[in-house]
C-alpha cells in the first residue's frame, strides 16, 4: 500500500474522520502530488524539500489566486502528513514545521442582536400554539438550536430518547464522538412535550431509534432540511446577512457572554475541547463595547473643550 493510501486509512479508521474530511485530505495531497508530477505509487517522501512546499504555496497563492484560509488549510494537510510519516519512521524530520502560515483577517462570528431575536422568539408563540405539526417542529428546531447552542449534526442526529424524562436537558453526540449532556430552559418543557403530544396524536411513525426532529412522514429530518428551516425562519424575522443553524448558535454564545456569562462555562456548554475556539466570542463583545462607546461617549461628537 502506498504511503499516502495507508496515511488516509488512518485518519479513517484510527482517527475517524467523516468521509467529508478524510475527501478534502486526499485532495490536498493529491493536488500537491500532481503539481510535483508524481503520483501516490510515485513519492518518496525523502524527496520532498522544503522548498518544494514553499513553491507550492506561493503557485497555490499568485497563480491559482487560492485564499489565504486555503492555502493555510492545504499547508495543514501536508504538515500532518509529515508529522504522521516522521512517526512512523518514513522521514527523518518534519520539514514542514518552519512554513509559516499567510495572514489572515479574523472574522468574527455572527449572530442576531438580542432585541431581534426576542422579538422572533415571540414570533415563534403563534406557531407553538398551532395545531399544525409543520409550524410546532420548525419553531422547535429553532428554539433547541438558539436555547441549547447546538450544533447542527448534535440536533439532527438526536432521538427522543436524549430527552431527560423531566425535559431538563437533552444528551448530545459533540464532534469526535464526545457526548454531553446540555440543560435546557424551563420553559422547553412545554413546547416539547406538546410536539411529543402532536406526533403521538398525529399518528406520525417514528420507527425504532425515534429521531427527535421528524418530516410528516416520520423519517429524520435532514441536515439540508433544517438548514432550509432556519434559513426561512430568520429572513421572515428580517435577520440580516447569514442565516444558517450555526449563526443561531453563534447567537447563543455571544448573549450569554453579553449578560455576564464564565467563558469556561460557555466552552462547557458549546462542547468546545479548548478554550481558544471560544475566546473567539470576546472579540464579538469588544466590537459591541465599541460600538456602543463610539455612539454614546460624549466626546465622540467633537464637543468637548480641547
Amino acid at each position: 500500500m502506498a504511503i499516502v493510501d495507508d496515511f488516509l486509512l488512518w485518519l479513517e479508521a484510527e482517527r475517524r474522520y467523516s468521509p467529508l474530511t478524510v475527501r478534502n485530505y486526499r485532495r490536498d495531497i493529491d493536488d500537491f502530488l500532481s503539481w510535483q508530477g508524481i503520483t501516490r505509487e510515485e513519492f518518496e517522501p525523502r524527496n520532498i524539500e522544503r522548498a518544494d512546499i514553499l513553491d507550492w504555496t506561493i503557485y497555490l497563492h499568485e497563480q491559482r489566486h487560492l485564499a489565504s484560509a486555503s492555502v493555510n488549510r492545504s499547508v495543514a494537510t501536508l504538515r500532518t502528513l509529515w508529522r504522521w510519516m516522521k512517526e512512523r519512521g518514513y522521514v527523518e524530520k518534519n520539514i514542514t514545521s518552519l512554513i509559516s502560515q499567510f495572514k489572515t483577517p479574523r472574522r468574527l462570528p455572527q449572530f442576531v442582536p438580542e432585541t431581534r431575536m426576542m422579538e422572533l422568539v415571540d414570533a415563534l408563540r403563534a406557531d407553538i400554539d398551532s395545531e399544525e405539526f409543520l409550524r410546532l417542529r420548525n419553531a422547535v428546531i429553532i428554539l433547541l438550536i438558539y436555547t441549547a447552542g447546538l450544533r447542527l449534526s448534535e440536533l439532527v442526529e438526536a432521538n427522543v430518547d436524549d430527552i431527560a424524562s423531566d425535559y431538563s436537558s437533552i444528551r448530545v453526540m459533540g464532534k469526535g464522538g464526545k457526548q454531553r449532556v446540555q440543560p435546557l430552559l424551563e420553559g422547553m418543557a412545554m413546547v416539547l412535550k406538546k410536539y411529543f403530544r402532536q406526533i403521538s396524536s398525529q399518528n406520525i411513525c417514528i420507527g425504532q431509534k425515534k429521531p427527535l426532529i421528524l418530516s410528516q412522514q416520520g423519517e429524520r429530518l435532514s441536515r439540508r432540511t433544517v438548514q432550509r428551516v432556519v434559513d426561512r425562519t430568520l429572513k421572515c424575522a428580517g435577520v440580516q446577512g447569514k442565516t444558517s443553524p450555526h449563526v443561531l448558535r453563534h447567537t447563543f454564545a455571544t448573549h450569554l457572554l453579553n449578560r455576564g456569562s464564565d467563558l469556561r462555562e460557555i466552552q462547557e456548554l458549546l462542547g468546545h475541547s479548548s478554550l481558544r475556539a471560544t475566546q473567539v466570542y470576546t472579540h464579538t463583545d469588544i466590537e459591541r463595547l465599541k460600538e456602543t462607546y463610539h455612539t454614546f461617549h460624549p466626546r465622540e461628537g467633537g464637543d468637548a473643550e480641547e
